[in-house]
Order: structure tokens, then sequence, then C-alpha cells
């Protein structure tokens, strides 16, 4: 009998800290109607009420379902962000290889060779020896452009 009673008192003694440590959520709906529960509404902005004072919890208050959602959305689209500029920049950096290396090859060309013929509407003709010089300039200018380091 005295075991009974102890767990009742014990119960009892329990009951108002259990109460107060329960969470109070307040939340105004539509119409401007404000509502509080011991639930966070879905859809609604509720903010965290301490049951001892009836002042918002704002410190304490944990961030509602939407707006967790909102905050793993926005992670979600910058790391998107950050995997399309580092593809953009991966392009951009084996088109710098091509273009380096398409400049050396003619450059080494250009320096090998006496007479370079080109196609020019349908009619092949050698270019002279000043067209031989601004092809030169022309080349070596993109290699200094694409193989060496990247501007930004």
């Amino acid at each position: 009998m005295t075991t009974k009673v102890f767990v009742v008192a014990l119960i009892l003694m329990m009951s108002p800290a259990l109460a107060l440590s329960a969470s109070v959520y307040k939340w105004t709906d539509d119409r401007g109607v404000t509502h509080f529960g011991d639930r966070q509404p879905v859809g609604q902005n509720a903010e965290s009420v301490n049951v001892r004072t009836g002042r918002p919890n704002s410190e304490n208050a944990s961030p509602s379902a939407q707006e967790q959602m909102q905050k793993l959305d926005e992670r979600k689209q910058s790391k998107v962000e950050r995997a399309n500029l580092s593809a953009v920049e991966e392009a951009r950096q084996k088109q710098r290889k091509a273009n380096c290396e398409t400049a050396r090859s003619n450059l080494s060309i250009m320096n090998s060779n006496a007479r370079i013929r080109v196609e020019e509407n349908g009619e092949q003709r050698y270019l002279s020896p000043e067209e031989i010089d601004e092809q030169r300039e022309k080349h070596q200018d993109i290699a200094d452009k694409n193989c060496g380091p990247a501007a930004e």
C-alpha cells in the first residue's frame, strides 16, 4: 500500500514539471485569428512560447519544417551552382589547352617550312613572306594567351 501511495505522490509531483516542459506554439491564420497549440502547424509560421512568461522563445525556437526545407533547397541550389561553375571552368581549361596545342603546332610548321600553301575560294596559293610573318605573329599571340597561366 505504501508503494502505491509513493508512486501516486511521485506522479503528482512530476506532473507540473511535465506540463511546463511541453512546447506551446503560437501562430496567426489567414483571417488574423491567433491560435495556440502543442504541435507546430503545417504551412504556417509559428513561434514557440514560454509557458511561464507567455513570451516567445525566439532565441530557443527551433526552425519550422518549412524553414528547414528552404535552407536545404538553398544548400542544394548553391551546390548545383558550384558544380556548374566547375564544369564551365573545366571546359574553359580544355579549350585553352586545345588552342595552345594548335597554335604551337602552327608555329612549328611555319618555322620549319619555307613555303606555306593555303586554299581560298577553291584555289590554292602560297603565302607571301609578309603573310607568313603576320600569321606567325597571330599564332604567337594565341600561344601566349593560352599556353601560360590563366588570366582571371
